[in-house]
């Protein structure tokens, strides 16, 4: 159909076909025919955004920036989650382990997520060198490169790093934010067993990207639509819960920043 707006979402978990089918409801509500398509990978979706199979593209920080390489600058967002503002990382460790400080890492072992992972591998690889410690030659990294391609979205990744530090296997671990959270809630984390020593300083997370200005103008309708939606409407509600959001924002991009700096830093995108 024409008119029809082509959204790409990576299927990191079966709830995916239930949020946007609920979301392809809701913007035929608002009148704006919209389909979704699903893709087992973030460099597929890339690769699909930039070939015009879609239109827009909902990316992780690492998928928008490899789309702001590829298009040399001209891609834009559109909107994203008030959750995804603010995201940080937090280093753990063993209780009673005696680290306490990203300075007590040195010759410790340290388990990281999946190499894609923003918050479990790239970004705390590179805030620790911010802070002095060279993770290359100063610690002895674990690496738990699990569900690649979904940039840490099963969050399977950093399960296996605090199951590393409780069991002892690793000194200390990275793990985003929202993970942790969830951590305190049960097991080792709730008993106190292991504990958070350092978080990183914020960045943000994911968005929906489109591959220029002009893509931000044609989608305006479909953006307003997003952000028009209210966590207090009873049918509103169970889509924005599902997504972990209370609110639609328009972009944030400066924290994107930190990021952008990394993926340089590692030169993560060398094949490009």
């Amino acid at each position: 159909m024409k008119d029809m707006v082509r959204v790409g979402a990576v299927a990191y978990d079966p709830k995916v076909v239930t949020i946007w089918e609920a979301l392809k409801d809701y913007f035929r509500s608002r009148g704006i025919a919209t389909d979704y398509v699903l893709f087992s990978n973030y460099d597929a979706q890339v690769e699909a955004l930039l070939a015009d199979a879609i239109e827009i593209a909902w990316n992780t920080n690492l998928a928008y920036i490899k789309t702001h390489r590829l298009t040399k600058g001209k891609c834009r967002a559109l909107a994203m989650r008030d959750t995804d503002v603010g995201f940080t990382t937090k280093m753990i460790a063993r209780a009673g382990s005696g680290v306490e400080s990203v300075h007590d890492l040195r010759g410790k072992r340290v388990a990281f997520g999946s190499r894609d992972s923003g918050q479990a591998a790239i970004l705390p690889w590179y805030f620790l060198k911010q802070s002095g410690i060279d993770p290359g030659r100063d610690l002895t990294a674990i690496r738990f490169d699990l569900d690649v391609g979904k940039h840490g979205d099963t969050g399977t990744s950093e399960v296996e790093v605090l199951n590393a530090v409780s069991r002892g296997e690793a000194d200390a671990g990275a793990v985003g934010d929202q993970y942790w959270a969830r951590a305190l809630g049960e097991g080792p984390a709730a008993s106190g067993e292991v504990k958070a020593f350092w978080t990183s300083p914020p960045y943000c997370h994911c968005n929906f990207t489109v591959r220029s200005d002009a893509d931000v103008d044609r989608f305006r309708p479909w953006t307003d639509a997003l952000l028009a939606m209210e966590y207090n409407n009873p049918a509103h509600r169970p889509i924005m819960d599902m997504e972990g959001l209370k609110r639609w924002i328009p972009p944030s991009m400066d924290g994107y920043q930190a990021l952008f700096e990394a993926v340089k830093a590692l030169n993560f995108f060398a094949q490009l």
